[in-house]
């Protein structure tokens, strides 16, 4: 009896393991994270009807948005600036992502703000553009996808081609943006990422922060890095094995990425918004990019390890700290 009680044991032990290397092998594909207990089918349906409510919801929102922002661009003053602010915060709501900030943006009387950001999803956004009155700064391609790129085009996006021919003509472009009166959202990474680190800035996005021959000190734009993680899922903190639920990269496309993600509850991106820096205080836009890309790591990675998390002060402008805090 003991033996066949062994040998019992044993067997399910080998059953185990077997799913557990299945499983391991698996992780590469976020999609295991959607496999359910056996007998638990109805987890999978409520999952199904949650993605279609909430598509439903962001389409509903957003067709008569675009048709607003249309005519906020015909008129004058700010409200072509602000609007987009309450599309985007609404549209992270209907998606099930909150939104927590901690710091907030600066204003300085005098000074344009580039807001630079890690990159892992396209949900940055709807993330960003609710917290941050700013135009997005993106790859041309963009311009050209369906809906999408309407969006982008209604939002006052700023297109770049990231090719080296370019770069002063693009350069030029941001420049006459922030001269109007807008302030910018920059992604320097140049691409989105896993969301397990942030990539190396690429330092052609700061030649809009060089100063130029005849310029005053109040013509250079501040940068104010930003860090962004998404650090709840289920209610719960997100680990790495989560991550791949948030990010977007390679070659994903956006439907099956909104068909995962949209079926979890819980969801939560936390936003940094940390001290400005004076382009000023460093000797070339490679330095500026290094320090800058410096805050932005250090704050998503005190987030990835679900710490509390402060604004970051490294090189900060005189007399701008009282208009920050």
């Amino acid at each position: 009896m003991d033996k066949s009680l062994n040998q019992r044991e044993q067997s399910q032990g080998r059953h185990a393991a077997g799913r557990l290397s299945h499983l391991s092998q698996r992780r590469g594909n976020p999609g295991f994270l959607l496999e359910l207990p056996d007998h638990r089918e109805g987890w999978l349906v409520a999952r199904r009807v949650r993605v279609v409510r909430r598509l439903l919801a962001v389409i509903l929102w957003t067709l008569p948005c675009m048709a607003i922002q249309a005519v906020l661009l015909l008129l004058p003053g700010r409200a072509k600036v602000t609007f987009p602010r309450v599309f985007w915060a609404t549209f992270s709501r209907l998606l099930g992502v909150g939104v927590r900030v901690v710091g907030q943006p600066a204003v300085v009387p005098g000074r344009r703000i580039i807001f630079v950001s890690n990159h892992s999803s396209w949900v940055d956004i709807p993330v960003l553009g609710g917290v941050i009155n700013a135009c997005f700064v993106s790859k041309a391609e963009v311009a050209g996808w369906p809906i999408i790129g309407w969006v982008s085009r209604l939002g006052r996006t700023v297109y770049v081609t990231r090719s080296r021919s370019a770069t002063g003509r693009e350069r030029d472009d941001m420049r006459g943006r922030l001269e109007a009166g807008d302030s910018l959202i920059l992604f320097p990474e140049g691409t989105s990422s896993d969301g397990s680190r942030v990539l190396p800035f690429r330092t052609a996005f700061f030649s809009v922060a060089e100063q130029r021959a005849g310029d005053r000190p109040e013509d250079v734009p501040l940068i104010q890095p930003v860090s962004i993680v998404y650090d709840r899922l289920g209610g719960l903190p997100a680990g790495r094995a989560s991550r791949p639920i948030f990010a977007w990269y390679g070659d994903m496309d956006i439907a099956s990425h909104f068909y995962r993600l949209g079926q979890y509850t819980g969801l939560r991106a936390t936003v940094v918004l940390h001290a400005p820096m004076d382009p000023a205080q460093y000797p070339d836009r490679k330095r500026l990019s290094q320090a800058v890309w410096q805050v932005v790591a250090d704050g998503a990675s005190t987030l990835r390890q679900n710490r509390p998390v402060e604004p970051i002060i490294a090189g900060p402008v005189q007399g701008t700290l009282e208009a920050f805090a």
